[in-house]
């Protein structure tokens, strides 16, 4: 499967499902396909990380398997994990009659097998985005798991060998840069950073997703998020936000985004009451 014909089929493609994608992105997104190698996307959250991920299989109509990190992920909930109910099920069922080594080789095949997204992706037929996302919130020795899956796009189960992906899924893993990812997967990627979008983007992906939205307003509201963004907040609005926001002011029907309408609208943007109060003091939205 080509999964983009060139960087300028990425923009194109990738603009139909929702996504502006800038120059570096769809190049970047056309060598992953082409090239057949992961891509790490690193940026602060909100700006479109993941979203590039489920845009990319919207637009090839691939299929999205998606590999949620956290702090205590191991390989069970990685890669895989055997059914171990059932086969303690199968053992009593098989009694004293059956050899331990024909048991053995019984209860550790396919039909005990519980796949996970990364051995799922692995053995797809089809068309797939694999999105391992937000993998700096793993700890360090998870990223070992990762390692033959980007190295040969294979997994080894001990019990039944090792298992070759029969159609290499497009890879894409995410990084809010909270930790400094292993060398060892750095090498194994593409690497692109994601930052916020510059305020004529950022108009651009708002009229996009709510095209009922003023040309005032839109400004306003960009250059207001631009000045929230400067602040020292803990969470800073993503693009997402602003399209909420956006959205919020059409079933307003508000003409004018003034102090008392950002006041008034603060919480589809700002999501803790410490950023509430340094907004509303840095901005000098109550007199």
């Amino acid at each position: 499967m080509t999964w983009f014909t060139s960087p300028a089929d990425a923009v194109d493609r990738l603009q139909a499902v929702g996504y502006l994608a800038d120059q570096t992105t769809a190049l970047t997104s056309y060598l992953t396909g082409t090239l057949e190698k992961p891509l790490l996307l690193e940026g602060p959250a909100g700006v479109g990380k993941t979203e590039l991920a489920k845009a990319v299989a919207r637009a090839t109509g691939a299929d999205l398997v998606r590999l949620q990190c956290y702090e205590g992920l191991d390989e069970a909930r990685a890669l895989y994990e055997w059914n171990y109910k059932k086969q303690l099920l199968r053992i009593q069922a098989s009694g004293t009659d059956q050899a331990w080594e024909e048991t053995h080789d019984d209860i550790f095949s396919e039909e005990f097998l519980l796949t996970r997204p990364l051995l799922t992706a692995i053995r797809r037929d089809e068309p797939t985005v694999l999105l391992i996302d937000e993998v700096d919130k793993t700890d360090v020795e998870v990223e070992g798991l990762l390692l033959e899956v980007l190295s040969d796009f294979q997994v080894t189960i001990p019990e039944l060998g090792t298992v070759s992906a029969r159609r290499r899924p497009f890879v894409i893993l995410t990084s809010n840069a909270t930790r400094e990812l292993s060398e060892a997967v750095k090498r194994r990627c593409l690497y692109l950073h994601l930052d916020y979008p510059t305020a004529d983007r950022e108009r651009e992906i708002v009229h996009s997703q709510v095209p009922g939205l003023s040309d005032k307003v839109a400004e306003q509201l960009v250059t207001t998020v631009a000045r929230l963004r400067e602040l020292e907040l803990k969470k800073a609005p993503s693009i997402a936000e602003s399209v909420d926001w956006a959205r919020t002011l059409v079933a307003l029907e508000i003409q004018e985004l003034d102090e008392k309408v950002i006041d008034d609208t603060l919480g589809v943007v700002l999501k803790h009451s410490s950023d509430h109060k340094r907004a509303i003091r840095e901005l000098k939205l109550r007199r």
